[in-house]
């Protein structure tokens, strides 16, 4: 007899650079969401789909909750409020150590209004040398909400992620799947790639220049007879200063950033790729929302 089928929606929360994508790519086993060291990295909410025999879990990846000083920050935080709004369950992904900051107090206070159930994993744990900190860094969040389970966990090496999965577990519901079994994401594979592209900047580019880029994809076109799709896209950046460095000295910033970004997408796409990266300039583009509407940012 087959087992009835259940799904669960749930909001992987926190402030920037704590592991959330890093987290999400290790329940999916593959590589959804980019991952840099820099905060922000996530500027809308990726949803990713795991299923499990029966159960079938729907991920939101939102962006780190930070103070908003652009439109585009305007809408990334917006991105977390909605998220939180509308899915059975929420984790909240903390460091092993620091102090309780206002994001996570502002999330706290939102799972309390909106009566929705929460997780505490407490990221990173394979850096942590003493025990203790962990015991202490758990001890800051207790007073703080209820919540359904504290799981100690680390993305990178997936120690704890099955108990944080078998707790997952419980919120999900009796009905039916909303997307198919093989199911990865519901993002178009143009919008995977121009994240990919970025990934590759903010992973060689120096602190200024990453967050004031945007990477549109602006074909992607298949040559199936030979196995390899073509994709040209654009990068854009907020000033021309900016363009040079990207480009770098006789092309190879520009090179190296699509090297690899090609060879990310032809793991992802199983296929060869034949990437072709244009840069433009769009002056405060992150202010610009008409500009931000028409790359689908909000």
């Amino acid at each position: 007899m087959q087992a009835e089928t259940r799904s669960a929606f749930i909001a992987i929360v926190g402030r920037p650079n704590v592991g959330k994508s890093s987290l999400l790519n290790r329940l999916l086993g593959e590589k959804l969401a980019i991952v840099t060291q820099k905060p922000q990295t996530t500027r809308s909410k990726i949803t990713g789909v795991l299923t499990k025999d029966a159960v079938q879990f729907v991920f939101i990846d939102t962006p780190g909750l930070h103070r908003p000083h652009t439109k585009l920050s305007e809408y990334m935080v917006k991105q977390v409020n909605e998220s939180v709004a509308d899915v059975d369950a929420a984790v909240l992904v903390v460091e092993p150590q620091g102090e309780v900051g206002e994001a996570e107090r502002n999330l706290i206070e939102s799972f309390r209004s909106l009566g929705l159930p929460a997780v505490l994993a407490v990221n990173k744990i394979d850096l942590l040398k003493e025990k203790e900190a962990l015991l202490a860094r758990i001890g800051q969040f207790a007073p703080l909400f209820d919540f359904d389970a504290v799981i100690p966990l680390s993305a990178v090496t997936g120690e704890g992620v099955e108990a944080l999965l078998g707790q997952l577990d419980t919120y999900a519901a009796p009905g039916p799947h909303y997307f198919d079994n093989d199911a990865l994401t519901d993002q178009p594979e143009r919008v995977i790639a121009a994240e990919i592209v970025r990934e590759k900047i903010l992973l060689n580019m120096s602190e200024e220049i990453p967050h004031g880029t945007a990477v549109e994809v602006e074909s992607m076109k298949e040559r199936p007879e030979q196995n390899i799709i073509d994709i040209s896209c654009v990068i854009y950046c907020e000033k021309a200063s900016h363009k040079g460095m990207i480009i770098g000295k006789g092309g190879r910033m520009l090179k190296k950033i699509a090297t690899a970004a090609r060879l990310d997408l032809e793991r992802f796409l199983d296929v060869k790729v034949n990437l072709q990266c244009w840069v433009k300039v769009q002056d405060d583009w992150r202010n610009k929302e008409q500009f931000m509407k028409s790359l689908g940012m909000v």
